[in-house]
């Protein structure tokens, strides 16, 4: 193996693998072929919209892009792993692009407002905020972004058999490609819920407009599968070039929180003690707590003994306004997306913010709730106060509360002088899996009763300087709302819980309903998936 590996820099998208280059341009006049164009632009490697405009005729102009041809490629090991490197791509869908992951969902969950400009910025964003969310304003890309990383992980893993390297390296290659396609499948089900589930490579000439939807006991089954087959492949550990790599312990970890999803609770704390080990503790893979929770946040502290699986961005993407949220970018786009708007600092003991967007403002509900919290200057900054007290000043923007997600804001330092918009290119990486998360998992998977469970929660606390607490289902719940504050989980957590009725009820949260999204409008035409319920 080479220096090909996973770095900030060769994390770049390999554009002549899988996207193409434009053939030619065609008019279609049948409504239904925007959907022949789309699906395979999400599900199948080589077409891919480039541009769209309607007129009343139902008229579509697009670009229509050549197949990329599978079958002379994948000759070797540095082929493969440009292709894999491709199918890693899409891990950046969690903070990348403004329809990122975890801006979009933080919106939806009880400890924040969507926030923006006004309630019409972004209606992908607003509407789930207020659930009044339906299949023409989901963003397609929830949807296509995450079978494009499938259908790269299943061409992937069918090429790789026939490649020049040794066998150590082609176990390892598909145990990556299958962690990242069981947790492309795991985001896609927690979205969605009723989806397609296809395992190999699909070509133009077959009939993908009559691709069933599986259920999704069937695709959790697949989702197992594919971990449980890839652990013993993946290395125990990854150090210098090679972090941001897939290891056990993330792919344990992963199947440990699917397995919680499904409910079945031993099976989940069997997989996340391997991960956990004796808490407050080194565990077998070297993950321990960090000492000081703050540091987790800090952009240079990149890779901590905490970090399970981290996303890794840049600077040095030269991510610009004409691709941005196209996958081509690597840029952290939460850090823009939640820094408050006309920030301007006043006094010399004020922070130094770059103005942002002002997405997510922390609802009063979750500030309150942190009070006497060791960790709510680190999770949340208080730019009411600081305006009050003259220290600095802002606009307040749509649902301003005057808090601010304080994990990602950008300071002036980390704005980049390299080529492409600033904004775009934040260097602070998302961690998607970390321990203290694991800890809570297997600590609820062991029903919030027992030693170890104890321990497990005391150890989250400790870290922080707090007192042990009973614990139990309701105090495990508690210390995620805490602990994780802004990282994506909350609204997963109050649905899997079956909480989000009673904790959304105050956003018009519907039971029965908004517990998934819609499927966007454009994947439903011409073809039989059905549309989840009462959307």
């Amino acid at each position: 193996m080479t220096a090909l590996v996973l770095t900030e820099l060769t994390i770049r998208r390999q554009e002549h693998l899988f996207s193409v280059r434009i053939l030619h341009s065609k008019k279609l006049t049948m409504k239904n072929k925007i959907y022949k164009i789309s699906i395979a632009a999400s599900l199948f490697l080589g077409l891919a919209i480039t541009g769209v405009s309607c007129n009343n005729e139902n008229i579509e102009d697009v670009k229509y892009l050549g197949a990329f041809p599978t079958d002379s490629f994948f000759r070797n090991e540095q082929e493969c792993f440009f292709a894999l490197v491709g199918t890693y791509d899409v891990v950046r869908k969690y903070a990348g692009g403004f329809e990122n992951m975890v801006t979009f969902f933080n919106a939806g969950s009880d400890d924040f407002y969507a926030g923006g400009g006004s309630g019409t910025d972004g209606a992908g964003i607003q509407g789930i905020s207020n659930f009044q969310i339906n299949p023409n304003t989901i963003p397609a890309s929830y949807w296509r972004d995450y079978y494009q990383g499938i259908s790269r992980a299943n061409v992937l893993i069918e090429k790789i058999p026939q490649a020049d390297m040794s066998d150590a390296v082609k176990n390892r290659f598909t145990a990556e490609a299958k962690t990242l396609r069981a947790l492309y499948y795991f985001d896609l089900l927690r979205t969605f819920g009723n989806i397609p589930l296809i395992l190999k490579e699909i070509k133009a000439t077959d009939d993908y407009y009559n691709i069933p939807q599986a259920t999704p006991a069937a695709v959790y089954t697949q989702i197992e599968q594919d971990l449980l087959a890839a652990i013993p492949n993946l290395p125990a550990t990854v150090s210098g070039v090679e972090r941001g790599r897939l290891t056990q312990g993330a792919a344990k970890a992963l199947l440990g929180k699917v397995y919680l999803y499904e409910n079945k609770k031993a099976e989940a704390a069997a997989q996340l003690a391997s991960v956990n080990g004796t808490p407050g503790t080194s565990s077998q893979y070297g993950y321990k707590l960090v000492q000081n929770f703050a540091d987790l946040w800090v952009t240079d502290n990149k890779f901590t003994t905490e970090s399970i699986f981290e996303v890794m961005h840049t600077n040095q993407g030269s991510s610009d306004w004409g691709f941005w949220g196209q996958g081509k970018d690597e840029g952290n786009s939460i850090c823009i997306m939640t820094a408050p708007r006309g920030y301007s600092k006043l006094k010399d003991d004020a922070p130094d913010l770059i103005a942002g967007w002002a997405f997510n403002p922390v609802t009063e509900n979750l500030f309150n709730f942190m009070q006497g919290d060791p960790r709510l200057n680190a999770s949340i900054m208080n730019i009411k106060s600081l305006k009050q007290q003259g220290k600095a000043d802002y606009s307040g923007a749509y649902m301003d509360s005057g808090y601010f997600l304080n994990k990602y804001l950008p300071t002036l330092s980390e704005k980049t002088t390299l080529p492409g918009a600033w904004e775009l290119n934040f260097r602070k990486n998302y961690i998607l899996i970390r321990l203290a998360d694991t800890y809570l998992m297997e600590a609820e998977a062991l029903n919030g009763s027992g030693s170890r469970a104890q321990v497990l929660l005391d150890a989250v606390r400790a870290r922080v300087g707090l007192a042990s607490v009973p614990v139990s289902i309701q105090a495990i719940k508690d210390e995620r709302r805490r602990e994780l504050i802004g990282e994506g989980h909350r609204f997963f957590d109050l649905v899997r819980w079956g909480d989000a009725p009673s904790a959304l009820a105050f956003k018009g949260f519907v039971a029965g309903k908004n517990e998934i999204m819609p499927i966007p409008y454009t994947e439903l035409t011409g073809t039989i998936l059905k549309q989840n319920p009462k959307y």
